[in-house]
């Protein structure tokens, strides 16, 4: 975490990793043949162990009871803030709106996390952050939908959806700015490693009494061997070590909303995995999408950076 302060380059490189984490879970999510409430109580479950174990080999972070003396409600409240309500949420949201429109509204994460920045820590938004945003959200809308803008209107019985998914990114967009000053206390891995695995225990406790699926090991050792290693790769790189990367990094670089303004590349990153992995061909929509929402990172960084003395 000192490293992470002191050179603010490799703090948003963590940032970045994370949001590539997050960009590729869908592929391993479809070769796990896993899918809905039980893949996520599986991935913070074992993604959660394995944050825990990495924490536990570490000589200066194996002492996870010293932030339950010092925060421990607040622990709590947020590994349910952030991972139990956050990813219920988000599974409830797919059962009523279209993944266009949950796509497009999970990832105004970094507007939520601005606005939480605001009312916590008066943290103003600038000109620039505001711009950029609104034109990222756009780009993302046609990238998502190419072009087809009609499929994020909605209807009806779509409102719900919507709400559960602004829900899931405004949960986690004030997850990530609260959990900010305990880390810096305690480092990253250690308060990672906490708020994910009793998220993830609570996952397993909501998904169980309320959809009636009990995530135990007896249902993995049905698992073909290519399903099983995606579902292990999904709890231990898209979440042990990019969930690390990724809230580690938010608490360490200087500026939280610009460093999450990051989570903007994310479909982006995953129309190009798409390209190369599956061989997929980019319309000219979707091109000009990703134009747009590089752009808009990439504006923010030099609409909002400070002169030099």
């Amino acid at each position: 975490m000192a490293l992470w302060h002191k050179y603010s380059s490799i703090a948003y490189l963590a940032v970045f990793i994370g949001v590539l984490g997050h960009a590729s879970t869908e592929f391993f999510a479809v070769l796990s043949g896993v899918s809905g409430p039980e893949l996520s109580v599986w991935r913070f479950l074992l993604g959660g162990a394995g944050l825990v174990v990495l924490s536990l080999l570490m000589p200066g972070t194996r002492d996870l009871v010293a932030p339950f003396r010092t925060h421990g409600w607040k622990l709590l409240f947020l590994s349910l803030l952030g991972v139990t309500i956050g990813y219920l949420v988000f599974h409830w949201s797919l059962d009523f709106a279209s993944v266009p429109q949950v796509a497009t509204l999970v990832t105004t994460i970094p507007i939520f996390v601005a606005i939480s920045n605001l009312l916590i820590n008066k943290a103003p938004i600038t000109r620039g952050k505001i711009a950029s945003g609104l034109c990222a959200v756009a780009g993302i809308a046609l990238l998502i939908t190419d072009g087809y803008v009609a499929s994020l209107a909605g209807s009806g019985e779509s409102l719900l959806g919507i709400f559960l998914a602004t829900a899931c990114a405004a949960a986690v967009a004030a997850y990530s700015v609260l959990v900010r000053p305990i880390i810096t206390i305690y480092g990253a891995l250690r308060i990672t490693a906490i708020t994910m695995m009793l998220g993830g225990i609570g996952l397993w406790l909501v998904v169980g009494l309320f959809f009636g699926v009990w995530a135990a090991p007896s249902r993995l050792s049905g698992l073909e061997a290519p399903a099983l290693a995606a579902l292990l790769i999904i709890a231990f790189w898209n979440t042990t070590i990019t969930q690390f990367l990724w809230i580690g990094g938010l608490a360490a670089v200087p500026d939280i909303t610009r460093g999450s303004y990051l989570f903007f590349l994310k479909p982006v990153i995953a129309a190009l995995l798409a390209v190369l992995v599956l061989g997929q061909d980019l319309s000219a929509t979707q091109i000009l999408a990703i134009i747009v929402i590089t752009g808009s990172v990439l504006g923010e960084l030099l609409l909002d950076r400070k002169p030099k003395d």
